[in-house]
């Protein structure tokens, strides 16, 4: 089993371009969304490249990497990568 790791924290501002990495090595990485802590995090993106229909396009994934193009406001959260086949779930906060 791979692990996971990925920044603790970075900040953003309306309109920019995000990258987010999780370095590592999984062949299927998930990607959470937490705004509220001790709430269940939300599904933004799932089998690498996957966004469920109730999550907007400017969230997109590829393999190890979230991309969040037009950042707003209502995005500061916490981050959650993960692989399924790793031991490891990275978070970091985007404020």
């Amino acid at each position: 089993q791979a692990e996971l790791t990925q920044p603790s924290e970075m900040s953003a501002k309306v309109g920019d371009t995000v990258r987010i990495t999780c370095s590592g090595s999984s062949n299927s990485y998930g990607w959470y969304q937490q705004k509220v802590p001790g709430t269940a995090p939300v599904t933004v993106i799932y089998n690498n490249d996957k966004r469920p229909s109730d999550i907007p396009s400017r969230f997109s994934g590829s393999g190890g990497t979230l991309t969040i193009t037009g950042v707003q406001a209502e995005d500061e959260a916490v981050y959650f990568c993960g692989g399924l086949d790793s031991s490891y779930v990275g978070a970091m906060k985007m404020t």
